[in-house]
C-alpha cells in the first residue's frame, strides 16, 4: 500500500480549514480553524493531534476560549477526500433558555452537551 501525504491545507464544504504540518510516524499534528461564526472553536486556529493508518485517520482538539469543549474528527480518505465523522462535547452554551428569550451562558444537560455530524475535506492550495 502506497504511503498516504496527509500534509498541507484541506477544506470542509463550509470554508473550514484543516492544516496538517506533520504527519511522520502515523501521528498527525496541525491546526483547525472553523469557518462557521456560531461555532465554540470560532475565532482562532486550534492545535490538533491525530493519528493515521493508510486511508483512516483521527484527529482531536480543544477550544481555545472560556468554554469548555473537546471534538474528534475520524474519517477515511476516498479519492482525494477525507470523508469525517465528528463528535463534540461541550460542557457550556450561550444560547437562549428558552425561544424568544436573550441569550445566556447555560451549563448543558448531558442530552445536550453532544453533538454529532459529517463532513468532507479536501486538498486545497496553500
Amino acid at each position: 500500500m502506497a504511503e498516504i501525504d496527509w500534509k498541507g491545507l484541506w477544506r470542509n464544504e463550509y470554508g473550514t480549514r484543516l492544516t496538517i504540518t506533520d504527519d511522520t510516524g502515523g501521528t498527525l499534528t496541525g491546526t483547525f480553524e472553523t469557518a462557521l461564526s456560531d461555532s465554540v472553536f470560532a475565532g482562532s486556529a486550534v492545535p490538533i493531534q491525530g493519528l493515521h493508518t493508510g486511508p483512516c485517520a483521527q484527529f482531536s482538539f480543544v477550544a481555545a476560549g472560556d468554554i469548555p469543549a473537546i471534538c474528534s474528527f475520524t474519517g477515511l480518505l476516498r479519492d482525494g477526500n477525507l470523508h469525517v465523522a465528528w463528535h463534540l462535547v461541550s460542557d457550556q452554551a450561550v444560547k437562549p433558555p428558552r425561544p424568544g428569550a436573550p441569550p445566556e451562558l447555560l451549563t448543558l444537560p448531558w442530552a445536550h452537551a453532544v453533538l454529532t455530524n459529517s463532513d468532507t475535506f479536501t486538498r486545497a492550495g496553500d
